[in-house]
């Protein structure tokens, strides 16, 4: 009996998990918006309703948004890592293999074998998250992960599916498939749903029926094996393992412009610290390093201007100290005065894993015995309850570029000490 695979996908996740620790906003539209409370990244489905877009930037949409009752948040990225791994775990209790393919989304495995009827056991893992962490999700089953994407899109558009969706038989997907946009379809963006429906190719079904000797031509051959996915022939397999990231980056737009170097140089320092924590998860040392600012490309009345700069470490390391020590001679090669900077950011790459890496005997700034003691401890410390640990560099005061985020929930799951209290 074949594996089916699944993909579990959570209803509106930051907007729902907003809600879920405020039952008075039942009903109530709701979003959520990106950094520095600027644009719409997330929608409850009675902000959909309303038409409210994704992207749009709040300001434009403000004064009708609350006139109708909607409330925003900010983006509270601690409580939805946590909700997210409240789920990812509750999934890992009851399939074999889970590979999460992103916050709010994991393909799952599935067979009858043990699970019996698969729409039964869709039905077991909705009622089981619901329960465990209050959050709704859909399940779309299918043979491929491109059906199993295009089920769990029925399972949330039409609520008679009860949230579950199972495309292996191949008449249900056909009925599907002839009533769903091709712009629908997993991996085909906006420019590709474009260009197909200037050839004709306006539904799923239409893509599906193109001669597979044009189709790679003519597209690719990423459509190629989306196509042959959506036939029901697997071309990509569940990865239990999570890749190893070839790069990390670090930035932020600022709440406020920074002029001064000074400002600048802390804010890098604050970012380079979490690059380096995030480095050392990772179980990896970086050699390479680079720097990056930017004034805002959008406005007409300023001049724009952006640059970036980059060094090899002699030795790799990730070492926060040694990291930070860099930051200065390197902003003060592409800092330039009279600017109002909107950004900037760091990126650490050229990874090797701890305890791999080659000395220079020339190197006058080899790795201090105890440097891995040192960060791993300091890590520990941050990671806990009892308080945080912050290098001088990255300042004392950061009110003129700190992210602003005007309305952020409590971290409800996370932090007691940010409880509301009933009096």
């Amino acid at each position: 009996m074949p594996n089916a695979i699944a993909l579990v996908d959570v209803n509106n996740f930051y907007a729902s998990c907003e809600r879920l620790f405020r039952p008075d906003l039942k009903g109530r539209p709701i979003v959520v918006l990106s950094n520095n409370d600027g644009c719409v990244v997330a929608r409850s489905a009675e902000a959909k309703a309303l038409g409210i877009k994704m992207g749009v930037p709040y300001f434009q949409i403000r004064q009708f948004f609350e006139a109708v009752g909607g409330v925003w948040f900010s983006s509270n990225y601690a409580l939805y890592g946590d909700m997210s791994q409240r789920v990812m775990t509750t999934l890992e209790g009851m399939v074999p293999t889970v590979e999460v393919y992103s916050v709010d989304e994991a393909f799952i495995e599935l067979n009858e074998s043990w699970a019996g009827d698969l729409t039964a056991y869709g039905r077991q893992i909705r009622e089981r998250i619901q329960q465990w962490t209050g959050l709704t999700v859909g399940v779309g089953i299918g043979p491929t992960k491109t059906l199993a994407k295009l089920a769990n899109y029925a399972a949330k558009k039409w609520p008679a599916t009860g949230g579950v969706v199972d495309l292996r038989d191949e008449a249900r997907r056909a009925r599907l498939m002839a009533i769903t946009p091709v712009g629908e379809i997993w991996g085909i963006g906006r420019k590709l749903t474009t260009r197909l429906e200037a050839h004709g190719i306006n539904s799923v079904a239409d893509l599906v029926a193109v001669d597979g000797k044009n189709l790679r031509h003519r597209y690719g051959v990423v459509v190629e094996r989306t196509v042959l996915e959506l036939r029901g022939y697997p071309c990509a397999n569940l990865e239990q393992d999570t890749q190893a990231k070839q790069q990390i980056i670090c930035s932020r737009s600022f709440g406020e412009r920074i002029t001064h170097m000074n400002s600048m140089h802390q804010a890098l320092a604050g970012y380079m610290e979490r690059a380096a924590e995030k480095l050392r998860a990772e179980g990896m040392c970086c050699r390479h390093v680079t720097l990056f600012i930017r004034t805002s490309p959008f406005n007409d009345k300023e001049p724009y201007y952006g640059n970036h700069v980059s060094t090899k470490l002699a030795v790799p390391t990730n070492d926060t100290r040694e990291l930070l020590g860099v930051i200065h001679s390197l902003l003060s090669h592409i800092w330039r005065d009279g600017h109002r900077y909107q950004k900037g950011g760091v990126m650490l790459a050229d990874f090797t894993p701890i305890g791999s890496q080659q000395g220079d005997l020339f190197d006058h700034h080899q790795h201090k015995p105890r440097s891995q003691d040192l960060m791993q401890m300091i890590d520990r410390i941050n990671q806990g309850r009892l308080g945080k640990i912050h290098f001088g560099s990255c300042g004392r005061d950061n009110s003129d570029w700190i992210m602003r985020r005007e309305k952020l929930s409590p971290r409800y799951t996370t932090a007691l000490d940010e409880l509301p209290i009933a009096k």
